[in-house]
């Protein structure tokens, strides 16, 4: 695949995967509607200076998954997150659309690195937020964590999504 057709196919495919071409909210449509989207859990660690932080996680490793994200939540575990695997490295862009919790999101390479974090994200905004560079995953947690937790760009993050468990 030459670079022009690589770049469109991870251009289509981070903008399908942030949600930005979604459908309506299944809520939205009313009786009927498709069953809610399901997500695995697993524990994730963060490694930073300070210490370890275990998160218990949802996986969004399907594109329904990663649509569906945290819209429509109310509330976040202080000790929980979501984890988009996009299952290829390339730059992402994602967004707060339906998303009521405000969050930090943790753009993490193939090796388990913090590329860079946008931290107290805005809910409910439709503005584009993108990793600083190539990222395979990212980590949504509650605004504030990073910054209380000490976490910072190039600290480790362990699951099996990047070949080191977290358990």
């Amino acid at each position: 695949m030459n670079a022009t057709r690589r770049r469109l196919f991870h251009a289509v495919l981070l903008f399908t995967a942030a949600g930005l071409v979604a459908g309506p909210h299944p809520a939205a449509l009313g009786a009927g509607a498709s069953a809610p989207v399901r997500f695995e859990t697993s524990t994730l660690v963060v490694v930073t200076v300070r210490g370890r932080s275990a998160f218990t996680v949802e996986l969004a490793l399907s594109e329904a998954q990663r649509v569906q994200g945290l819209q429509g939540r109310r509330r976040l575990a202080a000790d929980a997150g979501m984890l988009f695997d996009f299952q290829g490295t390339g730059p992402v862009m994602m967004w707060m659309k339906d998303t009521y919790v405000p969050l930090d999101m943790l753009f993490i390479d193939s090796r388990g690195r913090i590329v860079n974090i946008a931290d107290h994200t805005v809910p409910l905004s439709l503005t584009a937020i993108r990793s600083a560079g190539p990222v395979r995953a990212v980590l949504e947690l509650n605004a504030g964590t990073a910054a209380r937790l000490g976490i910072r760009p190039g600290d480790r993050v362990l699951h099996s999504v990047f070949g080191a468990d977290g358990g």
